[in-house]
């Protein structure tokens, strides 16, 4: 079977993070990752199928690896993908392909996605500032998952923003 746990995937597999833009709750998240699981099930790259896994956290982000030393993820596969989650995001009634946001977490734990220039206003007034919990979502491999999707502003490429 191509899907396994998502922490069976190698180090080097590669990752996309897809962030919701509104927090998914306990009724869209399981009709969201049924759906998700069902494309991953049956993924495959120029006929051949893919060992892929998926994780879900923090009610906004759907993390889906590949194993690549099996098979990699074409563009056409991962067109596919996208377009899966394009589809679900009308049912569960927010975006997780839309791109530009940032994701914090505010100071009673909440995760929030704003659009860069907000993000970059509330750091002008001391809202946010370099502790300030953010995920990035330009990892690329489970191994940079591990290591940094959760980071402080002042540590990843979100320092930019502070205007500092």
């Amino acid at each position: 079977m191509p899907l396994v746990p998502f922490e069976k995937l190698p180090d080097d597999a590669r990752i996309w993070v897809f962030g919701a833009a509104a927090p998914i709750d306990e009724v869209d998240a399981p009709r969201l990752l049924a759906a998700v699981d069902a494309f991953l099930f049956d993924w495959k790259a120029h006929g051949h199928p893919l060992t892929c896994g998926r994780h879900w956290r923090d009610d906004h982000f759907l993390v889906v690896g590949v194993d690549q030393r099996t098979e990699g993820a074409s563009g056409c596969s991962v067109d596919g993908l996208f377009r899966t989650l394009q589809s679900i995001e009308k049912g569960i009634g927010t975006s997780l392909v839309a791109g530009g946001l940032v994701f914090f977490r505010d100071e009673v734990g909440l995760v929030h996605a704003l659009p860069r220039a907000a993000f970059e206003r509330l750091a002008a007034t001391g809202h946010v500032g370099s502790a300030t919990t953010v995920f990035d979502q330009t990892i690329t491999t489970v191994a940079e998952y591990n290591d940094r999707f959760v980071t402080t502003a002042g540590a990843g490429w979100h320092k930019t923003l502070l205007g500092v």
